[in-house]
């Protein structure tokens, strides 16, 4: 209880943290509800290029439709891919980890190869390969994003349980004869869940970069709004360099874009430096 206040203490204290923690549930609001109140961009309207204005708060594109929606409804796929593809790269990655700090011998071993391979591999070039061949529904990106991000999951989750399997309390539940299992999941991760923690909020941040980059790529699903594929559309357009520049049609989902990975990042930082006592120094 005394941590629990402890953390609690540090971490609304953190300038940063709290910045992060405000940026990622305006984010996850937006992202949940604003679909539900804007609708869905489709077809196409006169109002072509227009600038912000009191109709159209963040402008329109080359078919006249609503910017500001577009990004809405970006949000929704952002968080729905950062959220899949967190969950995919924990369920591997976590327990693999765990495994391959926890026990000896070969199987370790080749865990530890298998996380050390996928960590050299090229990862982007791997990733369009991979996404052209399965398709390039919305689900299909963030399952290869979930797959491609566990190893560094896994990495921490392993040199987390490498020092907590040395304690004495692991060593009294082994004494006492409980389960391998229970003493993993509930003593060993209970106590590495800071790291795992943190490490996760920085899996959402790059998930959604990297969708982005292939959305940008022509690799995202046409079928569905996201802040890469609007900037693909206006690159497409070059609206980037035309003049007059429709600035309002690149930059906004660009920021959208830093936005989330800086709040993500941030929130990260500051759950780490608040469950790290030397990060409170």
């Amino acid at each position: 209880m005394k941590k629990r206040k402890n953390f609690l203490y540090y971490f609304l204290h953190n300038r940063n943290g709290m910045i992060g923690l405000v940026g990622v549930l305006l984010i996850v609001v937006v992202g949940l509800v604003g679909p539900l109140l804007v609708e869905k961009p489709d077809g196409y309207t006169m109002d072509i290029l227009q600038a912000p204005s009191a109709q159209h708060w963040l402008g329109t594109d080359n078919l006249g439709l609503d910017i500001f929606a577009e990004i809405i409804w970006g949000a929704r796929t952002s968080l729905y891919v950062s959220i899949l593809a967190m969950l995919i790269a924990g369920v591997i990655g976590i327990p693999l980890g765990l495994v391959c700090g926890y026990t000896h011998g070969w199987v370790a071993e080749v865990i530890d190869a298998i996380i050390d391979i996928f960590m050299t591999l090229p990862m982007l070039p791997l990733m369009i390969i991979i996404a052209a061949i399965m398709g390039t529904s919305i689900t299909n990106v963030a399952l290869i994003l979930g797959v491609f991000s566990w190893p560094q999951l896994a990495r921490v989750t392993k040199n987390s349980t490498l020092k907590i399997r040395e304690m004495q309390y692991i060593e009294a539940a082994t004494c006492l004869g409980l389960p391998r299992r229970r003493v993993l999941f509930k003593h060993v991760l209970l106590n590495a869940s800071g790291p795992v923690f943190v490490n996760m909020t920085l899996v959402m941040a790059s998930a959604v970069l990297t969708e982005a980059s292939l959305s940008f790529l022509g690799l995202g699903d046409p079928t569905t709004w996201s802040w890469g594929t609007i900037l693909k559309r206006a690159w497409g357009q070059n609206a980037v360099i035309s003049n007059p520049n429709p600035w309002w049609w690149w930059l906004m989902p660009s920021l959208c874009i830093v936005v989330y990975v800086v709040c993500f990042n941030l929130l990260g930082t500051a759950l780490n430096d608040s469950l790290n006592p030397k990060g409170r120094e």
